[in-house]
């Protein structure tokens, strides 16, 4: 077997601190944060003069992690629309599983998110949604009904 587990997340964002706030308030921990340059990241990210900033944050129980990355140079990129829909091909959303679904979305709003459709019951086992955060983010929340 090659594969050991799945590390982390990588999301580009063009402000770093309004996505290190709203990954706060959904109950994520930093874990570290660091500039990063040199013929290094220059080799691994197959880009010359990178100068960047990333942040890694992980969940409460220490099993799944997000790396935010603020590139300085070379400038971000936009390859789609900020607000993309969710058949966009790629990565659309990153899924947590929560504990009050409601109330989790209604501080998620303090930082600018919008419900992507609506919150809906998956037969009598979850109560799920997609939430779009800053940079255009999608969080796909599920709650674990009793």
């Amino acid at each position: 077997m090659t594969l050991k587990r799945m590390d982390n997340v990588l999301i580009v964002v063009e402000d770093i601190e309004a996505a290190k706030a709203f990954f706060f308030e959904l109950g994520m921990e930093l874990e570290g944060e660091m500039p990063l340059e040199g013929s290094f990241v220059d080799r691994v990210v197959g880009l010359e003069n990178v100068r960047c900033k990333i942040a890694t944050l992980r969940t409460p129980d220490g099993h799944g992690r997000v790396e935010l990355s603020q590139f300085h140079s070379p400038a971000p990129v936009r390859v789609e629309p900020k607000n993309a829909p969710s058949n966009t091909l790629g990565i659309r959303r990153i899924m947590f599983a929560v504990d009050d679904l409601d109330n989790l979305v209604a501080r998620l709003r303090t930082h600018g998110a919008e419900l992507v459709g609506e919150v809906a019951q998956y037969e009598n086992k979850y109560r799920v949604c997609f939430i779009r955060g800053p940079e255009g983010i999608i969080l796909g929340l599920a709650e674990e009904l009793s």
